[in-house]
């Protein structure tokens, strides 16, 4: 049976190997957003494609469901293997180096004969890339860097592709006979932004009949250990899954245990043993008597040493244990104090949904305004906005806000901060935009001194009121570019200037240290999802999760605050 990652890749292939053979750029934008969205998507590709549902999916038509049920169906897609015909699938595996586009990789596949990753290692090092045309010594440093930036990343997983299996195995084993609760622990349960596995932790009087219905449900690829208490998994994605089960009165010692970290859960263990206490994974004992005084439940455990519950996002020994002692522990932000969308794209610039679709999905969320912040002119290749584009699109969103109520879309544009640190539009342009995103979109290998002076300047124009995606890194493909983080911060600080925690789950830029030192220093901070389509504005719980992981409360997030009052903020 193929995962949703499993399909997701085949689709992007197919969009790649179109962009090689020179294909409609409509055609290859269309099997991307697809990919995206059966990536991304909680509900099973495969459960889908049975009940005829694939159309459901944002970006998936007619005809693309019939060859996604094609290929669950039978693991194979007779399009897809028409198209391998005419491109190598070695030339699409050169692909997953980060910055080596269709083009460069065909070219190095027919010129140089690379079929590997390690060959490809092998002739950067060997200095035979940069004869090539168009390439040059900067080629080969980026592909050595790339490499090891793969590399570096290899069995771990993105939090949003790990989180819905996990949610998905969850649901499963607290529907079974005899479980009466069960939860993911570990870095996912934490919310870390990669996961190397899934811990899981059930509780049930019958632990063996809950580990024997484990390791023969759906979606198990092979056994790796099964036990009366315990089963390994290894699913079709490679990912492996431990189930623990305990009895109930263990339920709560257990989560907290294997839910860590390490270092939160050593700190813990020295407090209770000054305390005359012992703590273990089946629960909170008093040393003199032996007796158990708690391990039910996760606030029993906290509760035994005096400590306020800590949420398990802020369980990294960063100071949450002296916090819950003095009772000084923030109120974290939460997913329903966010109140509207400040970053997202419609079909103006490069989204696939129209302004009317987003408005829908923004107020079926339950937001009160939603910003389309679209590309602005000098991004072609993501099809900004020309002046023309500001004005028509203006007319549909006065119409939309007409339309359809209880939503406001804003008028918003995603700026693009040039080598000078200046932006695509000039002031009577800008002053027409409610929302005005600065953004770095290339010259990403620039030094220091060139990067900061574009994000200083674009943080004194008065016009730009948030900085998007700060450190400009993409997880596992990406490395941020050399950014000062602390004049980063404390620019902000000085100009007013919003900066942002991008929520599309392989940006999640700023990340939770910086973004939890940004609020020391006083800077207002906003959550977006950077979304390409409706489906992708649910990401905003990955944005919510970086914020835990940040300390950061609902007063420390501008789109925490009703639109009135956001809106009086930015100004």
């Amino acid at each position: 049976m193929l995962s949703n990652k499993d399909v997701a890749q085949v689709l992007d292939d197919i969009g790649d190997t179109l962009e090689i053979i020179g294909e409609n750029l409509f055609r290859v934008r269309a099997h991307h957003r697809a990919a995206e969205s059966v990536r991304t998507s909680t509900k099973d590709v495969n459960a889908l494609a049975r009940a005829g549902r694939l159309t459901e999916l944002s970006g998936v038509g007619a005809s693309l469901a019939e060859r996604i049920t094609e290929l669950v169906d039978t693991g194979k897609m007779a399009y897809y293997d028409e198209l391998k015909e005419q491109v190598s699938p070695r030339v699409l595996e050169l692909m997953r180096v980060p910055g080596l586009g269709p083009r460069k990789a065909k070219l190095l596949f027919d010129e140089l004969h690379v079929t590997t990753i390690d060959e490809l290692l092998e002739a950067a090092r060997a200095q035979r890339i940069r004869t090539l045309p168009g390439m040059s010594a900067k080629t080969e440093a980026n592909i050595i860097n790339g490499i090891e930036l793969v590399r570096a990343g290899q069995g771990r997983m993105l939090l949003h592709e790990a989180y819905p299996l996990a949610s998905r195995l969850v649901e499963t084993l607290r529907a079974e006979a005899g479980v009466e609760t069960a939860d993911f622990a570990g870095s996912l349960r934490r919310m870390k932004e990669t996961i190397g596995d899934i811990d899981i932790i059930a509780a049930a009087a019958d632990p063996s009949a809950v580990t024997s219905k484990f390791i023969a449900g759906p979606g198990v690829a092979r056994v790796l250990a099964a036990g009366d208490t315990k089963a390994s998994i290894l699913t079709p994605v490679g990912l492996q899954v431990d189930l623990r089960v305990v009895s109930p009165a263990e339920y709560g010692s257990a989560l907290q245990y294997f839910t860590g970290s390490k270092d939160h859960n050593i700190r813990l263990r020295d407090l209770a043993k000054r305390q005359g206490l012992k703590i273990s994974e089946y629960g909170i004992f008093d040393v003199k008597t032996g007796n158990r005084i708690g391990g039910a439940t996760e606030h029993e455990i906290y509760a035994a040493m005096g400590l306020d519950y800590i949420d398990p996002e802020l369980r990294e020994d960063h100071g949450e244990i002296d916090a819950a002692a003095a009772r000084t522990l923030p109120v974290v932000v939460t997913l329903d104090d966010v109140q509207g969308e400040l970053h997202a794209h419609s079909n103006w610039s490069d989204g696939l949904n129209g302004v009317k679709e987003m408005a829908e999905a923004a107020r079926e969320i339950g937001y009160e305004y939603l910003a389309l912040t679209d590309h602005a002119e000098k991004l072609k290749i993501a099809g900004g906005m020309t002046r023309a584009d500001i004005a028509a699109r203006r007319r549909v969103i006065d119409e939309v806000n007409k339309e359809v109520a209880g939503i406001t879309v804003l008028n918003g544009v995603e700026l693009n901060i040039d080598n000078n640190g200046d932006v695509d539009y000039g002031p009577e342009l800008l002053r027409e935009f409610d929302i005005r995103l600065g953004a770095i979109h290339g010259g990403f290998a620039q030094p220091r001194e060139k990067i900061m002076l574009r994000l200083r300047r674009a943080m004194e124009n008065k016009y730009i009121q948030i900085i998007a995606h700060p450190t400009g890194r993409i997880i596992g493909k990406r490395n941020p570019y050399n950014v000062d983080i602390e004049a980063l911060m404390d620019g902000a600080a000085a100009t007013g200037t919003v900066l942002e925690v991008n929520a599309f789950p392989d940006r999640l830029d700023l990340k939770d240290d910086h973004a939890r030192e940004a609020r020391k220093r006083g800077v207002v901070l906003s959550l977006g999802t950077d979304s390409h389509m409706a489906a992708q504005l649910s990401f905003m719980m990955y944005g919510v999760a970086v914020g835990r992981r940040a300390w950061l409360e609902a007063r420390d997030i501008i789109n925490t605050r009703p639109l009135a009052e956001m809106l009086k903020m930015l100004k």
